[in-house]
């Protein structure tokens, strides 16, 4: 103890690092209780207690902090009791406040658990306890990126996992991401709502909330609540649901288990690109929010006007589409307004190209399960040959890691080619993963294609609202209207039937099967029918690209 000491006026100043309520809730209480018994035994006087939830790490920061240093540059202590030297200060700044008030005098002492600061000591001393304490946090910013790059190329987000997924442990004690039992399944229901074209975000979040009862994850510091907008929009915008890892501007190939595919992302993104938020509407329309004008792209909307027939007395209630004309530096001259009924005949006639006869179906699936061992066959082949493409990829990978341990190539020119093989990669990945599903599921999506092709119009002409937008949008890719008529771009897997089709249904029509008995497509007046129905669809049956999903309506009916 230095001379008069009893005569310096101690600040008792106590922090812990966390600022959760639930973190270290007993580290400030025990550095009082530990630093008032240090006081008593060397008569020490404490005139007032600071205590600090925050890091240290940045200067100003700390408000009580910068508050006691503010008092004592005043005069009302000129001592500071704390714990360890790293309490008051883990940066260069604060350190050298406190070290110049010391050699100034205007702190006369510093008190930790174990040792005392004084301005007649070495400036050493406290410099190094300092700098040790600033050189802990710049290790600590040093390991935790180390390991948060290493966990990143073994594919694992080094953050708390996206609603979906939970964080949990393997049998080697490391954090991994799996899916989450309770709400995998329903935020993949969302992305399927998403995918439909039909649902804007709020709707979506509606029905998860309210019907489905999806709540959040329960966390250190939120606890368990209904999704929030914000929330839902950060779902559709992460491509970590597709398996890709997107941190510090750099993708990484994730381990999780994805829960779309990268084509069902980049649709999803596609739509939520559309400028504008949806407006919300006292009527419901069937073809808004996905059909755009043909000269401008803005979106189409619907209308709703009511006329009195004052003979009757009848309010009759019409239904007008019209562009929106949202972009303001395009001038659009497509003010004509097309009535609900036409738009729905020109969509009934544009089924009509794409409706075959369940006769022409019916031949169709019974020759899928004849192919349908030749099909599994060929897809083996393809996955082999994909397989073989992401070795002999990985092998590039490594070997460019080699060339840059041996400083062969340069770190711009190591960046960019890792960068490329990594892309590289996760498609190869990407498609391996999309040649398993359809080896499996190619009969029933192709079953799918020709269900709709043969119930899709009736079930259009018969369904309701949302079953005629959805049978709409399962049609066709870009629909537009231009000068009152509707144009969509038809599905790959729908264009062999246009082309072929009506002339084959002609000539069996022609033949009257039914009225002359002509019922088995073996018997040799419709065989040739058949055979050259087969041959045109051929390539049809083996679909590059997945099929229509399951639509109200458009399956077989049993």
């Amino acid at each position: 103890m230095i001379q008069n000491e009893t005569k310096i006026k101690y600040f008792l100043y106590a922090r812990k690092s966390s600022e959760g309520e639930d973190r270290q809730i007993q580290s400030i209480d025990d550095q009082i209780n530990r630093l008032k018994e240090l006081a008593d035994r060397l008569d020490l006087n404490i005139v007032k207690i600071y205590t600090e939830s925050k890091s240290a790490k940045q200067p100003n920061n700390r408000p009580i902090f910068m508050e006691m240093m503010e008092k004592i540059k005043a005069g009302e202590a000129n001592g500071i009791l704390c714990w360890q030297i790293n309490r008051l200060s883990r940066n260069p700044v604060d350190s050298g406040e406190i070290s110049w008030l010391s050699q100034q005098g205007v702190l006369k002492s510093i008190q930790t658990i174990d040792r005392q600061f004084l301005p007649t000591d070495n400036v050493l001393l406290f410099s190094v306890e300092s700098g040790m304490a600033n050189q802990y946090i710049l290790d600590l910013k040093m390991n935790t990126a180390r390991g948060r790059q290493s966990k990143l190329k073994k594919g694992w987000l080094p953050n708390y996992a996206p609603l979906g997924y939970i964080n949990v442990k393997n049998e080697m004690g490391e954090k991994i991401i799996e899916k989450d039992p309770v709400r995998f399944d329903l935020i993949r229901k969302m992305w399927e709502l998403m995918l439909t074209g039909n649902y804007t975000p709020p709707a979506i979040l509606e029905i998860a909330n309210n019907e489905w009862g999806l709540t959040t994850k329960k966390q250190r510091r939120r606890g368990i609540k209904p999704l929030s907008r914000s929330g839902i929009y950060k779902i559709f915008t992460s491509p970590f649901y597709a398996g890709v890892l997107c941190y510090d501007g750099n993708e990484y190939h994730g381990s999780h288990a994805p829960m779309i595919t990268l084509e069902e992302f980049d649709r999803v993104q596609i739509i939520l690109g559309r400028k504008g938020k949806p407006r919300p509407q006292k009527h419901h329309f069937a073809y808004t929010g996905f059909i755009r004008c043909g000269e401008c792209g803005c979106l189409i909307t619907g209308i709703e006007k009511h006329k009195h027939i004052k003979s009757t007395g009848e309010v009759r209630k019409y239904i007008y589409y019209h562009c929106t004309r949202k972009k303001k530096h395009i001038n659009c001259s497509q003010k004509k307004e097309v009535k609900e009924e036409i738009l729905e005949k020109q969509i009934e006639e544009i089924l009509t190209k794409y409706t075959i006869l369940p006769e022409f179906k019916d031949w169709a699936l019974e020759y899928l399960n004849e192919h349908n061992d030749q099909e599994i066959k060929d897809r083996q082949t393809i996955y082999e040959t994909q397989h073989s493409a992401l070795t002999r990829t990985q092998r590039e990978l490594d070997e460019l890691t080699k060339m840059r341990y041996r400083e062969l190539i340069s770190d711009e020119t190591f960046i960019q080619e890792k960068n490329d093989l990594q892309k590289r990669i996760a498609r190869l990945k990407e498609e391996l993963r999309t040649t398993e599903n359809r080896a499996e599921e190619w009969l029933e999506l192709t079953e799918k294609t020709f269900n709709f092709a043969t119930y899709a119009r009736n079930a259009f002409i018969t369904g309701d609202l949302q079953t005629k937008k959805e049978i709409v949008t399962a049609l066709g890719l870009n629909p537009t209207i231009k000068d009152g008529k509707l144009a969509i771009y038809p599905h790959k897997w729908l264009i062999p039937i246009a082309e072929g089709y009506p002339a084959l249904e002609k000539e069996y029509q022609r033949l009257e099967p039914m009225k002359n008995g002509l019922l088995n497509a073996k018997t040799p007046v419709l065989a040739s029918v058949r055979t050259r129905w087969l041959r045109g669809q051929d390539l049809n049956l083996r679909p590059r690209g997945y099929g229509p999903r399951e639509l109200p309506g458009c399956s077989t009916p049993r």
